[in-house]
């Protein structure tokens, strides 16, 4: 369900279809991120899933798996 939530964030967020997103997709690399887009995907995260994320933890994330599993262990 975390995963889901994910995919229709960050395909609203980079226009991409939801099918190209897999666990493994790189956030800056695959999908073009830049800090920018970064902070915008991170608010977006923080309020659907009702979280704090700081910035520290956010530098390690890199892929969408790393950002469910942020998430899980999390909420």
């Amino acid at each position: 369900m975390i995963f889901e939530k994910i995919r229709k964030i960050l395909s609203e967020q980079f226009d991409i279809d939801e099918d190209t997103i897999t666990s493994e997709t790189l956030i800056e690399d695959d999908l073009g991120a830049d800090s920018l887009d970064i902070v915008d995907l991170m608010m977006s995260i923080e309020s659907e899933f009702d979280l704090d994320m700081p910035d520290t933890d956010v530098e390690g994330i890199k892929s969408v798996g790393d950002l469910c599993s942020f998430i899980e262990a999390n909420i």
